[in-house]
């Protein structure tokens, strides 16, 4: 991580660093990253390719979204949770997504835990967890912003303890930052909304 500070993107206007080296990273900074996602079927997405991510670049990730959304019946947890071993096989032999069997397992296997849920139970959970804004400071610099906090891991031991899986803290912090549960954009980000 660099301890760089915001820099001026192509149209002159600051942004996060992590986000200038491709007009794909700068689209998802500018128009997702750190914006309040709700809804469990979002959720489980946005939980879903965070856990596909770890240990890989997010912009791999990104550039298969579609094919990930397409591949995972675009993340309807119903429908995932209904997903046999046909569908396991196919979606391990489908060159549009990450083919990483343990994630694929715990992707199906989180589906099956979160369709025995109440609607509005995993938004409820996630959200539950969010940090005051008044007691974060906004960072001035990459080296500012935590990989993991008192609140991702307190939120990855929830999940966990629901039977969740591929959720540790540096992967639920990572979701609260895409989620918009914490705003880690740059003090001087144009993306900043607080």
């Amino acid at each position: 991580m660099t301890d760089k500070a915001a820099l001026a993107g192509p149209d002159g206007a600051p942004r996060c660093p992590w986000a200038l080296s491709t007009d794909d990273y700068i689209a998802y900074h500018d128009e997702e990253w750190g914006r309040p996602v709700h809804g469990d079927d979002a959720l489980f997405e946005r939980l879903s390719l965070e856990a596909f991510q770890s240990g890989l670049s997010w912009l791999t990730i990104l550039r298969r979204r579609a094919g990930f959304r397409t591949a995972f019946a675009g993340f309807r947890i119903a429908a995932v949770a209904e997903f046999t071993d046909a569908d396991r096989e196919r979606l391990l032999a489908d060159a549009g997504i990450i083919r990483n069997r343990a994630k694929i397992d715990a992707t199906l296997g989180n589906a099956r835990v979160l369709a025995g849920w109440a609607p509005g139970d995993l938004d409820a959970l996630i959200w539950s967890h969010a940090p005051d804004p008044a007691g974060r400071p906004a960072p001035a610099a990459l080296t500012d912003v935590p990989a993991v906090t008192p609140e991702s891991t307190a939120l990855s031991k929830a999940l966990k303890k629901q039977g969740l899986r591929f959720v540790g803290p540096t992967t639920a912090y990572a979701l609260m930052q895409a989620c918009g549960l914490v705003d880690d954009h740059l003090k001087d980000c144009v993306a900043r909304r607080t």
